[in-house]
């Protein structure tokens, strides 16, 4: 029998209802009917969702109160990367920025937007014709997570959205923003779990423990596998951007792209400002600065936009940093505390670090108990000693470092800081090697190096094993379930069974992890080898280069020191790691686990060919026929390396309009420089598609 037409617009009605005063609630603060009233509604839709269940639908403001848990969360490509922001920390740095940015636009002046830089943890937020239809976390830019169920559960994030008259929504909308909690909201969710705490004590049960500050709390609460427990607690949202727009004309200016996300009730970041000079910027970053004490939520910063999206293109990307925005950081919060003592902590590669063992003091809501001095020659600089008055320093809100000795604090009892002559672990020979600031322990079997490179290891970056982290990693190495890093894939799952707190939902999904990480890209399994001098970037352009494992075991040192960027120092520590039998036997038993030892789209581009193949290239100045990551991408496809500096091994520049430095280095240096349409030329002799609308004519 068909729903009467009536019911159907009244839980239509009711939808719109409950959005709007969601909207007054959450976002502006300012409700305007009375939490019973309110309820009222909410119960009214639901008697009738639950006598019409056909009515239900996943946008409905019924469906928040989350879902069981899941076995885990899945991986997210975002179709446009949401990239990482620059940083200023003085006006003359802020000034070099808008001077940089007008220079390569050769413009005289530009309008900017300033927004607070909210301390939470970004995401993308999809809507499919108005309906909400997928959430994801930032992840590494490129990659994220998918928590569309959690993200529901936020009140303040509409699941649909209902635009005023006369305004026209895209097909497809990315919303991009913060999710965080209030200050006040942290507080009383901390006090609730101590509650809960001394319930459990009386019970003979582990204290859950308490969020050290209200980002790791909004991080912790959106990456629960369980949304119920997500939608318990008090999140938030805040838009700062638009990424995908899809079936209409996108905003043209960043601030009408926030001013169209506001009209459909998304929440955005609040008091954003057009300004039209470096000057009104930089008054009110001063301004957010006075008032950071007094704001409802933490930040840490002002993000600063060209408003003009039409130049984002031009301007491009350097790294992973768009050049168009970047972030003036508030000052570090600086506090004074003692000196009690010094550990040295053992790291993957067996480098002993000294760390300063603090009086405790508060600094922006974290307390801090431990700090880096980095390493023998940072703490002769600094002239510290053990029982020294110092003062600690939180840089960007993040990270605890020891700036300064208060000598006038001294009273003779202070004990000089003695570097180890063995680990403090395995008790191996500890010894500092010529030319370097860094002691090391000799033992590469240190259990202490073993827990780190597992750590390592299984980090989101490299082979990302959700579940082994550093007490997991730990538990195994001091119970030999893990003896070296290839016993990940060998472990003994039935005695893991019988462990405390191991039962059979989290050895699945443990399990799981570890099979997916299998196959992970082969320059991200010699990213999490460790090995010396082999970051992610290094690693990238070995796999590129070389398709395979047992390639880059074959390469020569002079191999090797053609690759961009690879100095004698690199090429030497890829040499005699896989020189060492140890490392080759490690690595065969990674092999028989069946651990992916070749990069696919290697194989593709090791069989092209084309003038290309081979060749390290380096882009500079402005393109008209694609953008700077197309022309990356396409010479990719091409099989070149595209590096972002000229050095005497670089084969080709491709120059465009307006180029910067890179193009008289390429001068000096005597490597040639093509124009665009000779780009276009060999990407077309390389069998790579131009698109027709996009090609010089």
């Amino acid at each position: 029998m068909p729903v009467p037409p009536e019911i159907v617009a009244r839980v239509e009605e009711l939808r719109k209802l409950i959005h709007r005063y969601n909207y007054e609630y959450y976002v502006l603060d300012q409700p305007s009917v009375s939490d019973a009233e309110y309820d009222a509604l909410m119960q009214e839709l639901r008697q009738l969702e639950a006598q019409y269940p056909e009515l239900i639908t996943p946008d409905s403001p019924t469906q928040r109160v989350g879902a069981p848990p899941a076995t885990g969360f899945q991986p997210v490509r975002h179709a446009l990367p949401m990239l990482s922001l620059s940083n200023v920390f003085t006006e003359a740095e802020l000034r070099n920025w808008a001077e940089r940015v007008m220079r390569l636009l050769k413009a005289s002046n530009l309008d900017f937007v300033t927004e607070p830089k909210v301390d939470g943890l970004a995401v993308s937020i999809i809507y499919e014709n108005g309906v909400y239809t997928r959430g994801a976390t930032r992840g590494d830019g490129f990659e994220g997570e998918d928590v569309t169920a959690n993200i529901r559960t936020i009140k303040s994030v509409p699941l649909r959205l209902y635009p005023p008259p006369g305004v026209m929504l895209p097909r497809v909308l990315e919303v991009r923003g913060e999710v965080y909690m209030n200050v006040a909201d942290f507080e009383r969710l901390n006090e609730e779990i101590a509650k809960q705490n001394e319930q459990r004590a009386a019970a003979g049960q582990r204290p859950l423990p308490l969020f050290a500050n209200p980002r790791n709390a909004a991080a912790g609460s959106l990456r629960q596998l369980d949304s119920r427990i997500t939608a318990s607690r008090p999140l938030r949202f805040a838009a700062w951007d638009i990424g995908v727009w899809e079936g209409t004309e996108p905003p043209r200016y960043h601030h009408e792209a926030l001013d169209f996300l506001r009209q459909l009730g998304i929440p955005v970041v609040p008091d954003y400002t057009v300004h039209h000079s470096v000057d009104e910027v930089w008054q009110a970053c001063m301004r957010w600065q006075e008032r950071r004490a007094s704001l409802p939520f933490e930040a840490d910063g002002v993000v600063i936009k060209v408003d003009d999206r039409t130049v984002y293109d031009q301007l491009g990307v350097v790294g992973r940093e768009p050049r168009w925005a970047t972030a003036y950081k508030f000052p570090a919060i600086e506090k004074t505390t003692v000196i009690r003592g010094v550990e040295w902590s053992v790291g993957r590669t067996g480098k002993l670090t000294p760390v300063a063992l603090l009086e405790p003091v508060e600094i922006g809501g974290a307390v801090i108990e431990r700090a880096t001095l980095h390493n023998e020659d940072e703490i002769a600089r600094l002239g510290v000693m053990i029982g020294d008055a110092v003062v600690v320093q939180r840089r960007g809100d993040v990270i605890p470092k020891i700036t300064a000795v208060i000598l006038a604090r001294r009273d003779g009892d202070e004990q000089p800081i003695t570097p180890p002559e063995h680990c403090p672990v395995c008790g191996a020979q500890a010894v500092r090697l010529e030319g370097e600031a860094d002691r090391y322990c000799v033992n590469p079997n240190c259990p202490a190096r073993l827990k780190a490179s597992i750590q390592h290891f299984a980090s989101r970056n490299a082979m990302d094993i959700e579940g082994l982290g550093e007490k997991v990693a730990e538990l195994f190495v001091d119970l030999g379930l893990i003896q070296s890093l290839p016993d990940i894939y060998y472990l003994d799952w039935n005695r893991i069974r019988q462990l405390e707190g191991f039962g059979a939902k989290r050895v699945e999904n443990l399990q799981r992890a570890i099979e997916r990480s299998k196959e992970r890209p082969l320059a991200r399994f010699l990213y999490a080898l460790g090995i010396r001098h082999v970051g992610e970037r290094n690693a990238r352009i070995l796999a590129e280069q070389f398709v395979s494992i047992d390639r880059i075991e074959r390469a020569t040192l002079e191999e090797l020191l053609t690759l961009p960027g690879f100095g004698p120092t690199v090429a030497q520590a890829i040499v005699t790691f896989f020189q060492e039998p140890r490392n080759r036997e490690m690595i065969e038993r990674f092999r028989a686990a069946g651990v992916r030892m070749s990069e696919e789209r290697g194989e593709e581009t090791r069989t092209r060919q084309g003038p290309l193949v081979g060749k390290t290239v380096v882009l500079t100045g402005r393109l008209q026929s694609m953008t700077r990551s197309q022309a990356e991408e396409a010479l990719r496809l091409a099989g070149a390396t595209v590096t972002s500096s000229v050095s005497r091994n670089t084969d080709y520049v491709f120059a465009g309009e307006d180029p910067g430095s890179k193009y008289q280095r390429a001068q000096q240096l005597g490597v040639p420089i093509l124009d665009e349409e000779a780009l276009l030329q060999l990407l077309r002799e390389s069998g790579i598609d131009i698109p027709q609308e996009t090609a010089i004519s």
